[in-house]
């Protein structure tokens, strides 16, 4: 079943300026340590954070709370599975939430998919839960 649905478009050349104004603050008031080893290897440093700040909205309306409610930016970090699918590993009010909105009995399953067309960058995620076997 689905638990939420949220999507969301980035400008590149904003989140450009912002890091381009306030450097580190920025970078580390939202995104986690994981995202930003993955950005600084990129050439295209701007973008591989707009799709991530992206992402991160659009999982924050999935969740029904925005960037309010107890969840903040660092709760929510996009990680790769090992075979490099990108999903997203939610933690403190982030995580709260989803525990919140999962059915007893269910787990909760996170997909998400990025793009970007320099300078845009896009993102979707889908929350939802199957059955524990079992239970």
């Amino acid at each position: 079943m689905i638990l939420g649905i949220g999507s969301d478009i980035c400008d590149a050349r904003r989140i450009a300026k912002v890091i381009e104004r306030h450097g580190d603050r920025f970078i580390d008031r939202i995104f986690t340590p994981t995202e930003q080893a993955k950005a600084d290897k990129r050439r295209n440093r701007a973008e591989t954070y707009a799709k991530r700040f992206a992402a991160k909205e659009a999982c924050a309306k999935a969740l029904g709370t925005g960037l309010r409610a107890g969840v903040w930016w660092r709760d929510i970090g996009v990680v790769n599975l090992p075979g490099g699918r990108p999903t997203l590993a939610l933690t403190g009010g982030a995580k709260r939430r989803l525990d919140a909105i999962t059915p007893a009995g269910y787990q909760a399953r996170i997909d998400l998919t990025m793009t970007d067309e320099g300078p845009m960058a896009q993102a979707f995620v889908v929350i939802s839960a199957t059955a524990i076997p079992g239970h």
